[in-house]
């Protein structure tokens, strides 16, 4: 390679480092270009899997899954006995209150940026750039969902950014919790009359309109007060070991 060529490349490899920190303009299109090829990427991993369990572990697969079933039968008669009473129950008051949600499974796409473990790209179809939307790990709070360029970006629960609405303990005392980019995450703004104890467990309050009432946050291990208000220090039990999948709250009712 002559010195004409390598000077050549080096420069056209500046000018896009510098293009891509400083132009939106670049920066969203390719972007967007990545984050498909990795969900292509992902799909044909996945359907390769898919193939593989199927003609090799065909057998084990449907023992198990005939465990599942039994299994999802049971919870569904008990469910299905309990949607009964509560709609007999709702019937026999008059009420007119009406719960259809809607939950989905969402894929991680990769980080947004390396060293920052709080941003992800999600894969998330219909996306509804207008909306917040609740990220969960099975029954615990991990976070929320914004639009970033246009694109769903999830901000796990210890992102400065990822906020929500909570109860603290048995009484239930209201407060907004904020991630701090450290091991615990903040709940902020709690009335100085409600009694607040190391312990006391956190759960969504709903009132938000991101969340169900009562996924689990986590614990209380230490509280302040500041400004008129008090200021929980919260362990939170998700923990972000491994971001494969979640579920996202796209209705609540």
């Amino acid at each position: 390679m002559n010195k004409e060529l390598f000077s050549f490349l080096f420069i056209l490899i500046v000018l896009s480092l510098t293009a891509l920190n400083y132009s939106s303009k670049v920066q969203v299109p390719l972007i967007t270009l990545l984050n498909d090829t990795k969900v292509g990427y992902h799909h044909f991993v996945e359907y390769i899997d898919k193939n593989i369990d199927k003609h090799f572990y065909q057998a084990q697969k449907i023992s198990q899954l005939e465990e599942d079933i039994q299994k999802y039968e049971n919870n569904h008669l008990v469910m299905q006995q309990l949607a009964n009473e509560i709609k007999d129950l709702f019937e026999e008051n008059n009420s007119k209150f009406k719960s259809d949600p809607k939950v989905e499974l969402v894929r991680v796409i990769s980080y947004k940026k390396f060293g920052n473990l709080n941003r992800v790209w999600i894969d998330m179809p219909d996306f509804n750039s207008s909306k917040i939307y609740g990220l969960t790990y099975k029954e615990l709070v991990a976070g929320i969902v914004i639009s970033k360029d246009g694109m769903p970006l999830a901000l796990l629960n210890k992102d400065v950014k990822s906020s929500y609405a909570v109860y603290i303990g048995k009484e239930k005392a209201p407060g907004i919790a904020h991630g701090n980019n450290s091991k615990n995450i903040l709940v902020k703004f709690i009335p100085t009359w409600f009694k607040i104890n190391v312990g006391d467990e956190i759960i969504t309050s709903g009132l938000d309109k991101i969340f169900f009432k009562g996924l689990k946050v986590g614990r209380v291990i230490s509280v302040t007060s500041f400004q008129g208000y008090q200021n929980a220090i919260v362990e939170p039990y998700f923990k972000a070991n491994e971001l494969n999948y979640f579920h996202i709250i796209r209705k609540l009712h």
